[in-house]
């Protein structure tokens, strides 16, 4: 079990690691120019964040029920789980594209934008935004590849993506000097290049798979029904995590352009956490569904405790690295010495973070396998009014109060889901 936990893990760690570090180099570049473009692709990829983070019950719930028709043996059914999953991205694409300007300016407004760095928001927002058919369509494509127990062919296509996107951002910044335009254009060619990459390695691999497509299979109205029923709940979840998100860039702008500056760069520590834990949440979404499916309870309990093992291990090391070179990590994202220096003091929540955030993530995962949507939701909700208390009764500590409120909102998630399972174990649903 702990080879097979390692197989899934090291590979999504790795393609993980390597979506923060996209993040990181846009932020650089940004850094040295000024706290307003920093701020202002903070802001841009916020908003992103919130539109791409709700529709990732695309990845969560194909990686799900692909992989209980896995562990079923049923092919049909992981063809069709894909089909389904493309058929949602086409219309959520559309939709997108359609509604964008209103979705940008309502963006703008809802992050407190000062007017001078509104312009720049904008301009990247209105160039990304027709990343979204090939953002969400990889969202599909890699839950599919996750639930079919394969960790190799995701790990690929990110390096790719983010090779392409650091690569073309580097080119488009540094050399045409197009600023925030370079970084918005290089990650919108680099996820097409992604798709592109994805769909070759799907008809690779599983071109026998592919074979059972039937519209009409996937277009059954009870199948489809179920899809998005469980692609509903984890929509309002993800709503929530987003909003929280959504909130912290809002009252950091509202602190002022340095306060923005600093948490969009603090933000970063928390990303390459969480997405180098995730590889373990990744590993227990596929093994937990997996044996889920195939009715092996002793073995679906085994993935779950041994996920933990191997998640809180990591948590570890990422507390004890930010702990003795986080200072050092600061002039990796900026030369500014203002920013910093204003950034200092809160380096000690991000040692707090990864130890105290971890069972959350971990959680997601084990959910994820059960197909255990409602408690995901409902869990999630309920750690979102922890956060709106949280900050209400700290925000009279400025900064340190928002962070405060952040490590309580991870900590109540994961205690949620804790007790949720403890009272209903693998019947959860």
């Amino acid at each position: 079990m702990n080879r097979e936990i390692l197989r899934l893990a090291i590979p999504n760690i790795i393609s993980n690691i390597s979506v923060p570090l996209l993040s990181s180099v846009d932020t650089a570049l940004m850094g040295r120019m000024s706290e307003l473009h920093i701020g202002a692709v903070g802001i841009g990829a916020m908003l992103f964040n919130f539109i791409y983070w709700n529709f990732g019950f695309l990845r969560m719930g194909t990686t799900g029920l692909t992989a209980q028709a896995y562990g079923q043996q049923s092919d049909e059914e992981v063809a069709h789980t894909l089909g389904r999953a493309l058929l949602v991205v086409f219309a959520v694409a559309t939709l997108l594209l359609l509604l964008q300007w209103p979705l940008g300016e309502a963006g703008i407004q809802l992050m407190n934008t000062e007017d001078r760095q509104a312009g720049l928001v904008r301009q990247y927002f209105f160039i990304r935004i027709w990343a979204a058919p090939a953002t969400l369509g990889l969202y599909a494509l890699m839950g599919w590849f996750f639930g079919l127990q394969n960790a190799i062919f995701p790990l690929v296509l990110t390096i790719i993506i983010n090779a392409a996107n650091i690569l073309l951002s580097v080119y488009l910044v540094e050399y045409r000097e197009m600023g925030v335009a370079g970084v918005a254009y290089g990650t919108l060619i680099a996820q097409y290049i992604g798709l592109t990459a994805a769909f070759g390695l799907a008809f690779y691999r599983y071109g026998h798979l592919l074979g059972h497509f039937r519209l009409r299979a996937i277009s059954q109205w009870e199948k489809l029904l179920g899809f998005l029923r469980i692609n509903a709940d984890i929509f309002i979840r993800t709503l929530c995590l987003t909003g929280v998100f959504g909130f912290f860039y809002s009252q950091s702008s509202g602190q002022g352009e340095m306060v923005l500056a600093v948490n969009t760069i603090l933000l970063q520590y928390l990303n390459w956490m969480s997405y180098g834990v995730d590889g373990f949440a990744y590993a227990s979404e596929s093994l937990v569904g997996k044996y889920k499916g195939a009715a092996d309870h002793p073995k679906t309990r085994r993935a779950i405790k041994l996920s933990f093992a191997w998640g809180m291990g990591l948590a570890a090391l990422f507390s004890l690295g930010y702990g003795l070179g986080g200072n050092g990590l600061l002039r990796l994202f900026t030369n500014q010495a203002d920013v910093i220096l204003a950034a200092q003091p809160f380096l000690f929540w991000m040692v707090l973070f990864p130890l105290l955030g971890t069972p959350s993530y971990i959680w997601d995962g084990v959910y994820i396998g059960l197909t255990a949507s409602k408690a995901m939701r409902n869990s999630m909700l309920l750690a979102f009014v922890t956060f709106l208390l949280a900050y209400a009764a700290a925000r009279g500590y400025g900064n340190h109060g928002l962070w405060l409120a952040m490590l309580v909102f991870l900590v109540a998630r994961g205690g949620f889901q804790y007790w949720l399972y403890h009272r209903k174990g693998l019947t959860l649903n």
